[in-house]
């Protein structure tokens, strides 16, 4: 299996934590040199380790944030 790379461009921060320590953060991360993106996932304390996450282009990113900004919270019976 081929090594994959990262490199985190900028951290814009962290919107939990796991059990085992690690943040779910949400990063522009760019992926085996190629253009960054908005990347939300688990990372170890080094950002050595990751889970699986999900990675957003720029339309993504616009589409996602119309549907939050919609959200009326309180209707979701979350906690």
């Amino acid at each position: 299996m081929a090594e994959i790379k990262y490199d985190i461009i900028k951290q814009l921060g962290s919107i939990g934590e796991g059990s085992k320590g690690w943040k779910k953060e949400v990063n522009v991360v760019s992926w085996n040199n190629r253009k960054p993106k908005i990347d939300i996932r688990d990372w170890d304390e080094n950002h050595q380790k990751m889970g699986k996450g999900i990675t957003l282009g720029m339309d993504e990113i616009k589409a996602l944030k119309e549907i939050l900004d919609g959200i009326d919270l309180d209707s979701l019976g979350l906690d």
